[in-house]
């Protein structure tokens, strides 16, 4: 019983706790704008770890491209200004995004050789920046 509250204590404790995690002061519709990538980017290294697991590794590494390396970027050049995330982000936390897509790219390179240990050496870096940017930034 001692231990289910102080598990219970522990809880309420972190449940409560401030996020120290810096503001990333966006207009509504570039956080919207960015809300709706993480949501797309979390459905396309869905893909990639499913054709991975598939043995599908050159297919892995043309979604990975496609969708979320180098040949991703710019999917908001067309939107109003307040609409596009990146002008607005922290130069760090651009950068950090700019890492990820990099990484990704890496990642596809090697995979679209077929040469499948070696892609999964680099799987995590698909994630890693992800990682990396919503541990130290949110938007609201």
């Amino acid at each position: 019983m001692k231990a289910l509250i102080f598990a219970l204590c522990c809880l309420s404790t972190a449940v409560f706790a401030e996020d120290a995690r810096q503001l990333a002061k966006l207009p509504a519709p570039a956080q919207e704008s960015l809300r709706q990538e993480m949501l797309d980017n979390l459905v396309a290294v869905n893909e990639v770890l499913s054709l991975m697991a598939e043995g599908k590794v050159k297919e892995a590494g043309e979604a990975a491209e496609a969708k979320l390396g180098m040949s991703a970027m710019g999917k908001h050049r067309s939107k109003p200004f307040d609409a596009r995330p990146g002008p607005h982000m922290p130069p760090a936390m651009h950068g950090i995004g700019m890492d990820g897509h990099k990484a990704v790219s890496e990642f596809a390179i090697v995979a679209k050789t077929g040469d499948r240990d070696k892609a999964l050496a680099l799987l995590p870096n698909l994630t890693s920046a992800c990682v990396g940017c919503h541990f130290s930034y949110r938007t609201r």
